[in-house]
């Protein structure tokens, strides 16, 4: 076992803020240089630092890596900051190593935790700096890691590792060099506290190396999933998880990482129960035998309503303030008798039952009172999942628990929204927010090596938040994982920007975005085919090239489906390019690819924890929107309405799309994240003003038979704009309605009429357009109908029941006589029915101007009057398919 390094600890981080201090106030003395602290010199030939220090100068002097380099140890120099260090100077070039207590001649001198070693550089030492800072000097001859404290020194060399050279001979000139750093706040790092699959031991050890590297130092062991931290807290761990917890904490201890054990038995504990204290401390004394110096216990996600045991109820009552009386007298006692008794133990870590706001309540007030005020509160901000975190909040979460605030930061958890990779930066946390924080924790993926991307500025933000930019850092981190190779980094810059958005990043793959915009503005096809191409080769350069190979398989499943979702897109694409160049064969055969494309892309899935198949999103509302959108455009070009769309006012939750509403499935649904208010609306768009019949709103479902818009009024516009009533309906999860004869309108939408508590869900909402009848023969298959042939929209088709006979046709009427330009049909390119192309003239005779031939028939009428099209077919035919007739102007 590794011996605990000297830290900053979080009694000490509580003690400042109880005093009114900031622990992240920047120190009295000044940078490198004469620059003030805080202050950033950069220049081009800086080299990258992560997480971003306080203040780099560059130096004009420089040092070179010899073939023997000799080693120097202070006093806050410890075996695993020498470890960093001499690896990497042979990285750089070094032959030979040598650990000594002076320097020899003729070789580079490294001063690893020896602070009188800077006065040859003419810097200034660490003494004036909080815990865990550090100066770097290199210049002079020499190179000198000077740590306020040994975690100081350790974080010293990892900048070190950072801007020396990877050489294979020595000779390299390393550029003279002054970094003078510290935290912004005093725990900084992850808890793994989400809900789903847990870590892997193996996961768990790369893990600790990632935030040894990026400067977080600590680590909360919370999954909750671990029976024997939840449901079986009272019961001892198997010998062998035991061992690997043992592992874990030898890891975390060589990283200066501290491992936090956080046992939550709240759903079952009995408060005043002797027994229970003795269980809660005997397990936590386990977890100090094996090294554990830290402890949490999380009292979230139960109820504080029902008490566990009668004798609770009779020492403290019921209510909010029962339960905080009742959790800070356990804690307390665990504080007492555990926390207290054993010299080293870091401040007890707790999370309250009401850990999502800053209101205040009577179980906040207790536990503001009766608690401990060295135990430090975990506190997710105002929302579970809070989209931004203020100053202000922080601070009045300060006042409401009455402890210093730990942060709980639910990202890029995504146990509620298992289908995603949350890629995207730490983003909507304000600056001098760490300043007022004991320490920031994020919650990460279920996916422990994709959460990296992540937890990088996640790092970068808690260190040092007044340099911090979300996209910047995103990008370095990137650049970082990547490798240093650029094909690598762009290929990874292109899958996370199609999984960036999240609730902290409301922007969808901003990048693939702007792009989209930029071609439907400029029509610049060759660019986008460009960005597209690469979109689809990206997972194929990750899989091949990318140095972390838990990556890829954390991310298969996500990998396949940008592949096949950036395949849907350049075919939409190359069907929009051909037809506007009026190359309509080859826009329909590409438009007849699309559907099995779109399949592929959605079906890629991963197995979750319960074996329930997960299917995965990538680029959603982006990569299938530009999809939808090129349709739409081709429709147009075409010359029909194409499929209807959904919208509405309300959110959505998870991926119950509006669009849903209009698949034709009943046991899909839209489903609202919320319930409607008065004037919430849900509206059908028909592409262009058509005549409609009768319209059938199926709302509810089994399980929320109550989801459903309980008063409110159908209504119909031709423009959007203005609404006409159509019929109002109350109580009613089903509503039918019929139009008066010859009504025509472009949308149909249902209108609440009044608030309500429960929410929406819709499985259907049909409006049947009347315009155009088609009738006639062979009739159509089960599941078509004759109407898919003339419907305006190219993605119905009608499949006949059999083949053709004597004499049958398939007539289209225009409602009224008129013009008639050209007659496009449109067939599914295995459809072999043959037939002639006849116009209807006024006087009712029908006269042929075509035959079909093949999936795509265009022909020119010569602008003839007819009041109808129809498809006379060949007897003996096989059995026709049409997927769209359009009479063209």
């Amino acid at each position: 076992m590794t011996p605990r390094s000297p830290r900053i600890t979080a009694l000490t981080a509580a003690a400042a803020l109880l005093g009114g201090g900031l622990l992240a106030a920047g120190p009295s003395a000044h940078a490198a240089d004469g620059a003030p602290a805080g202050a950033s010199a950069k220049a081009q030939d800086t080299p990258a630092i992560t997480p971003t220090p306080r203040s780099v100068n560059n130096r004009t002097d420089r040092v070179t890596i010899t073939p023997t380099v000799t080693l120097v140890a202070g006093g806050t120099a410890d075996g695993p900051a020498l470890d960093v260090v001499e690896a990497a100077l042979r990285e750089a070039g070094a032959r030979h190593v040598v650990r000594a207590e002076r320097p020899a001649p003729g070789r580079l001198t490294v001063y690893a935790g020896d602070p009188a070693a800077l006065a040859a550089q003419k810097l200034e030492g660490p003494s004036a700096l909080p815990a865990e800072g550090y100066v770097l000097g290199i210049g002079a001859g020499r190179i000198v890691l000077a740590g306020k404290d040994t975690t100081g020194t350790y974080y010293a060399a990892q900048t070190l590792r950072q801007v020396l050279p990877h050489r294979a001979r020595p000779g390299g000139k390393v550029a003279g060099l002054a970094v003078r750093d510290w935290p912004g706040t005093a725990l900084r790092g992850v808890i793994e506290g989400f809900y789903g699959t847990p870590w892997s031991h193996e996961a768990r050890l790369d893990q600790l190396d990632y935030y040894g590297e990026h400067k977080m130092n600590i680590y909360v062991y919370s999954p909750k999933d671990d029976d024997y931290l939840r449901a079986k807290w009272r019961e001892p761990y198997p010998a062998g998880q035991l061992a690997q917890i043992e592992d874990l904490t030898d890891r975390a201890a060589q990283r200066h990482v501290e491992f936090t054990y956080a046992l939550s038995p709240g759903l079952s504990v009995c408060y005043s129960s002797e027994d229970d204290v003795k269980a809660l401390v005997d397990k936590f004394q386990t977890m100090w035998d094996i090294g554990v110096r830290t402890f949490a216990v999380p009292l979230d996600d139960i109820s504080y309503t029902d008490w566990n045991c009668d004798a609770d109820q009779e020492k403290w009552g019921t209510g909010g303030g029962a339960a905080g009386a009742a959790q800070a007298h356990l804690l307390n006692r665990v504080n007492q008798e555990f926390i207290a008794t054993h010299a080293g133990a870091q401040p007890l870590q707790m999370v309250p039952t009401e850990y999502y706001n800053v209101s205040s309540s009577a179980y906040k007030t207790a536990l503001s009172e009766q608690l401990d005020p060295h135990v430090l509160v975990e506190w997710t901000g105002v929302g579970v999942v809070a989209p931004t975190m203020t100053v202000a909040q922080a601070d009045a979460a300060r006042e409401v628990f009455g402890h210093p605030i730990l942060t709980w930061d639910n990202y890029p958890v995504n146990d509620y929204a298992t289908d995603r990779l949350l890629l995207g930066p730490f983003n909507g946390r304000e600056k001098g927010l760490p300043g007022r924080l004991a320490g920031i924790t994020a919650n990460p993926m279920i996916q422990p090596f994709a959460s990296k991307l992540s937890l990088y500025t996640v790092a970068d933000y808690a260190w040092n938040d007044a340099a911090y930019d979300p996209r910047e850092s995103w990008g370095k981190g990137l650049k970082e994982y990547a490798g240093g190779d650029a094909r690598t980094e762009k290929a990874l810059r292109a899958f996370a920007d199609v999984n960036y958005s999240s609730a902290l990043n409301t922007d969808k793959a901003p990048e693939l975005s702007a792009e989209f915009a930029r071609y439907w503005k400029s029509g610049d096809a060759g660019r986008l085919t460009s960005v597209l191409t690469s979109l689809g080769a990206a997972p194929a350069r990750l899989r091949a090239d990318l140095p972390d190979r838990g990556f890829i398989e954390d991310s298969g499943p996500w990998l396949d489906a940008t592949a096949s979702w950036a395949t849907a897109a350049r075919t939409a694409l190359g069907m929009v390019e051909a037809a506007r160049a009026g190359k309509g064969a080859q826009a329909w055969e590409l438009r007849q690819k699309l559907p099995a494309q779109i399949e592929r892309a959605a079906s890629f899935t991963y197995t979750g924890l319960d074996g329930r198949e997960v299917p995965v999103l990538v680029g959603d509302g982006q990569l299938d929107g530009f999809v939808e959108a090129a349709t739409a455009e081709y429709d147009r070009l075409l010359g029909v309405s194409g499929r209807p769309t959904a919208s509405t006012s309300l959110g959505t939750y998870q991926n119950n799309t509006a669009a849903r509403m209009l698949d034709g499935d009943d046991s899909t649904y839209f489903w609202s994240d919320g319930a409607p208010a008065a004037g919430d609306q849900l509206t059908v768009d028909l592409g262009e003003s058509r005549s409609i019949g009768d319209i059938t709103l199926v709302m509810a479902k089994p399980g929320s038979t109550d989801d459903y818009l309980h008063a409110g009024v159908l209504e119909y516009s031709d423009d959007g704009q203005s609404w006409q009533k159509l019929a109002d309906f109350s109580e009613k999860p089903e509503v039918t309605a019929t139009p008066p004869a010859g009504t025509e309108a472009r949308y149909v939408r249902a209108r609440a009429t009044a608030g309500q508590t429960s929410w929406v869900v819709v499985r259907e909402f049909q409006v049947t357009t009347t315009d155009g009848a088609v009738t006639g023969n062979p009739p159509a298959a089960t599941g078509s109908t004759l109407r898919a042939a003339a419907d305006g929209d190219p993605a119905t088709v009608y499949r006949a029941a059999r083949a053709t006979e004597d004499g049958e046709s398939l007539q289209v009427d225009l409602v009224a006589a008129r013009t008639v330009g050209s007659v496009t049909v449109l067939r599914p390119a295995a459809s072999g029915a043959a037939a002639d192309i006849q116009l209807r003239e006024a006087d009712g005779t029908w006269h042929t101007v075509g035959a079909l031939r093949g999936a795509y028939t265009r022909v020119d009428t010569e602008g003839r009057t007819a009041d109808a099209v129809r498809l006379a077919w060949r007897a003996g035919s096989a059995a026709p398919q049409v997927a769209e007739v359009v009479v063209g102007k």
